[in-house]
């Protein structure tokens, strides 16, 4: 796909993480998507997901965490504002909660 960018493009989490990035890519409401890089932390836990909150011109962050190892994943979505960029992030939770399920 074209929508996906960057210079990192390994995503943590296994399949659950490639699954979630995949189909935040295929939405309509996104642009682009850009992995960072990926940083060890100090904290263990299991695989989590989470949306940051938009930045002012609705650009979204994704924060994936698999154990103590933690990556920002850069949405750029169609918002122009911070408000628009609240809505996006509510259908894409949606899209998170149903891949959560899967």
């Amino acid at each position: 796909m074209g929508k996906f960018g960057g210079n990192h493009t390994t995503i943590i989490g296994g399949r659950k993480g490639r699954k979630i990035v995949m189909e935040i890519g295929r939405s309509k409401l996104v642009k682009k998507v850009i992995p960072g890089i990926i940083k060890v932390g100090m904290s263990p836990g299991g695989f989590k997901a989470k949306f940051l909150r938009p930045d002012s011109r609705g650009n979204l962050r994704l924060l994936l965490r698999e154990g103590s190892t933690v990556q920002e994943i850069f949405i750029v979505t169609k918002a122009s504002t911070h408000s628009e960029g609240l809505e996006i992030v509510k259908e894409l939770e949606k899209l998170l909660f149903r891949v959560y399920k899967s």
